[in-house]
């Protein structure tokens, strides 16, 4: 063994003969550069219900066959022996060879798990909605074909077989299409929906950001801030446990922002190591961040500016590109001094710039990082002020008769928020008009026709 390989048992894992409340799993983790930090991947097999009981980590070039060093590898079978084991998370994407081999060399019954499965497995069982589902089971489907294909060829090089497995394949392949045409149905609902709502007024805000980065607690956050009749989190901060993927299923929230009727809506997180196809089969989610009047890129400040960097090249890579300004929030700015937050501000404007440089058109619409905090509220008028300077706007002054469709026209007016303000003169009265451009023009035409 060297300086660059470790493998242990985890001293907090639980007897294996006590009872236990998930099932006993090992991290595995490779990286050519530097010693694999196991902190992300051990927190997503608990996130799916493993018990971390040991880790083997390896510094050095993948292998072919097993991902891990082949002794590395022997070292993982003979831990997985000693404690009980029932699964190996790996700490990477997995070609399909390499998980059979690597399943073949450990112990009868132990399962493989490469950080793309164990991301869908936490996915899947925790969707809540019918679009979720969809996009969930399709991202695990595409992970199993090449999979199954795989086991299909091994089965028909060893014996002679029916051709079971090639008809599984086609079952899977069938019901991918179907799937697709499903996802392709709801995508267009939303976007006909997103159309309805911009046509009712409001602005369409979307947060997206990395796994865990606070985004569900800064849209409650912005919510209640624009909201003076709920004073639900006035005294209490916005609490949403520290988890990946605590949020699993778009959410959308009416709110005013700096006088704008707007409509948050809080996605899925994204994660590194998942393949661009599974990160094609959230078509319905991607799509209605690349739709946004602004997206709201919400960044964990705690984090240090190399893991700053990683993440935001995960994120925006996958969005691809942007209608709408995208403003960063440095979210938890309550957890570092002024120094180490302006280095994260550096760390966010230096992958941007990067990410510019390789034509990565979104990098085009990122604005300046603002530092925030949901938990206390800092930086919350400075975050609503950038949102709302982003958002597509329009003024213009109409001067109308009394009388006629005037009041009919105003009332939809203020309905819609475009009404910035009103004089009531001895013949007439002066509407001025600000808001989104479509509905600040709908509105002028009413009052023409009034």
């Amino acid at each position: 063994m060297t300086d660059d390989d470790t493998h242990s048992a985890d001293p907090d894992a639980p007897d294996p003969t006590t009872e236990r409340s998930g099932k006993r799993a090992l991290v595995a983790a490779r990286n050519a550069e530097t010693e694999p930090d196991t902190t992300e991947i051990r927190e997503l097999a608990a996130a799916t219900g493993y018990v971390v009981v040991g880790s083997v980590t390896q510094r050095r070039e993948e292998d072919p066959t097993y991902g891990l060093g082949r002794g590395r590898a022997e070292d993982l079978m003979r831990l997985a022996a000693t404690t009980d084991a029932e699964a190996v998370v790996y700490d990477g994407s997995l070609s399909p060879g390499q998980t059979f081999s690597l399943g073949e060399l450990l112990p009868a019954g132990v399962a493989v798990l490469d950080r793309p499965r164990i991301v869908l497995d936490r996915l899947a069982t925790a969707a809540d909605s019918r679009s979720a589902d969809i996009q969930f089971e399709l991202a695990q489907l595409r992970y199993e074909l090449p999979r199954l294909r795989e086991a299909a060829a091994r089965d028909r090089e060893t014996v002679r077989l029916r051709p079971e497995g090639r008809g599984r394949v086609l079952d899977l392949e069938r019901r991918i299409d179907t799937l697709e045409d499903a996802l392709e149905n709801i995508t267009a609902d939303r976007s006909q929906r997103r159309a309805e709502r911009r046509a009712a007024g409001f602005d369409l805000v979307v947060a997206a950001g990395y796994t865990n980065a606070g985004k569900s607690q800064l849209c409650r956050r912005l919510a209640e801030s624009g909201n003076p009749d709920d004073d639900a989190g006035a005294d209490t901060p916005a609490s949403v446990a520290d988890r990946p993927f605590g949020t699993v299923a778009t959410s959308t929230t009416e709110a005013a922002l700096g006088g704008r009727r707007a409509l948050i809506t809080d996605t899925v997180g994204f994660i590194g190591g998942i393949s661009h196809e599974t990160v094609a089969s959230f078509r319905a989610t991607l799509e209605a961040i690349r739709d946004a009047d602004c997206v709201l890129l919400v960044i964990d400040a705690s984090d240090d500016p190399d893991t700053i960097r990683r993440k935001l090249r995960v994120v925006l890579s996958a969005v691809g590109s942007a209608s709408g300004a995208v403003v960063p929030a440095l979210n938890k700015g309550d957890r570092v001094d002024a120094t180490q937050l302006a280095a994260r501000t550096d760390a966010v404007e230096a992958a941007t710039a990067a990410l510019r440089d390789e034509d990565v058109a979104v990098a085009d619409a990122v604005r300046s990082p603002i530092p925030t905090s949901a938990r206390d509220g800092a930086g919350l008028d400075d975050l609503v002020t950038a949102v709302t300077a982003s958002l597509p706007t329009a003024t213009t002054t109409v001067t109308v008769s009394y009388g006629g469709g005037m009041e009919a026209a105003l009332s939809w007016a203020y309905d819609r928020g475009v009404v910035a303000d009103v004089a009531y003169r001895n013949e007439d009265v002066r509407v001025d008009l600000a808001g989104r451009p479509s509905t600040v023009d709908a509105a002028a035409r009413r009052f023409d026709q009034s």
